[in-house]
Formats: C-alpha cells, sequence, structure tokens
C-alpha cells in the first residue's frame, strides 16, 4: 500500500485546470482549480503502476445512465479497493452528452473513484470534467437560429406578441431551446 508521502508526490504532478464561476446574485466572479481526469489517472499510475480501475454499469434506461468505478491494487494475489465512484449522465444533456453520454458517464465514475483513493483531490473531489459538464447543464440553452427562423415564419403580428409575453422573453431569440423544440414539436404534429 502506498504512502501518504507518494501520493503527495504524485498529487504534485497533477496540473489543475482552473474554472471561472460567476455568482448568479451577486456577479462575482470566482475561479478555482480541478484536476483533469485523466491527470488523475497519471497520478495514479505513478503510484500503483500495476493497480486496476474497473468500470461497471449499473444502469442504462430511458437515456440515463449510471456507471459505478472502483480503483486499486493487487496484495499477493488480492484485490484491495482504494476507492469507489458513481456517476450518472443524461443522454443529450449537454453537447458532448448528445453522443457521448456513456462514455461522458464512466470518465466522471473513474475522476471520482480516484479522487475518493486521494488523486487530484488538493483542490476538489469533483474533477474539472464534471464541474465544467455541470456549468453547461445549468446553463440554458438557446433556441437554434434554425429554430427561431421556422417559428418567426409561423408566429406574427398578436401571436408573436402573445408567445413573447407568455415566456416572459422579449424577442424568440431569447427562447429556451427545449421550449423551442416543443413548439415546434406540437405544431409539427398538428400539421400531419
Amino acid at each position: 500500500m502506498a504512502t501518504y508521502e507518494e501520493i503527495k508526490k504524485a498529487n504534485e504532478a497533477i496540473q489543475p485546470i482552473g474554472i471561472e464561476k460567476k455568482d448568479k446574485k451577486t456577479g462575482q466572479v470566482t475561479k478555482k482549480d480541478y484536476a483533469e481526469v485523466n491527470q488523475r489517472i497519471k497520478a495514479f499510475r505513478m503510484v500503483y503502476p500495476d493497480g486496476f480501475i474497473a468500470t461497471e454499469i449499473i444502469s442504462i434506461e430511458n437515456g440515463v445512465c449510471i456507471i459505478k468505478a472502483s480503483c486499486g491494487f493487487y496484495e499477493e494475489g488480492q484485490a484491495i479497493t482504494l476507492g469507489h465512484g458513481t456517476a450518472y449522465e443524461k443522454e443529450g444533456s449537454s453537447f458532448i452528452n448528445q453522443t457521448s453520454y456513456i462514455e461522458n458517464c464512466e470518465t466522471s465514475a473513474v475522476g471520482r473513484a480516484l479522487g475518493m483513493a486521494g488523486f487530484g483531490i488538493d483542490t476538489s473531489v469533483a474533477s474539472y470534467e464534471e464541474v465544467s459538464n455541470a456549468q453547461l447543464n445549468q446553463e440554458e440553452r438557446k433556441a437554434t437560429p434554425k429554430q427561431v427562423e421556422y417559428l418567426k415564419k409561423l408566429y406574427t403580428g398578436d401571436k408573436l406578441e402573445k408567445l413573447l409575453k407568455i415566456n416572459g422573453i422579449d424577442n424568440l431569440e431569447d427562447m429556451a431551446m427545449e421550449k423551442a423544440s416543443m413548439l415546434i414539436e406540437k405544431i409539427t404534429k398538428k400539421g400531419e
């Protein structure tokens, strides 16, 4: 089993990346450093070159994936687990999750397991990937130009004014992507 000093030395090799966060109430911007999962893996391999990192899909249903990861080492043929981590990702919840939500989930789970084992936690247990993905999911994405163009053809005059008022926006470009998708789907189904 590794010593505290060995893990400390491996963590010193990690080059964290800063993420800025803006407080919605005060507008104040703060910056915090996070370790990327690949950096945590490198640090783990420095200490445990023959160690293991294993993942297991717990569930994939309705576009939601849950993965558990474990990391550890072998001692006299026995697997000694150092940390577990679990992650949850939803298909389509961010740009990357439109095509790679399972891979993204696995990476997050590995990062958390390594964090629980002490790798890359000088700044946070959460990894850079987790925090940046969470920020993307929190930001409400606006309607695409194609959605706006389509809605402008359908909503004019009083209908447009009513739509804007109901949604509490000044123009169609401010509409949430999800809301625009719902409207377009509803209109398309009526036309079928």
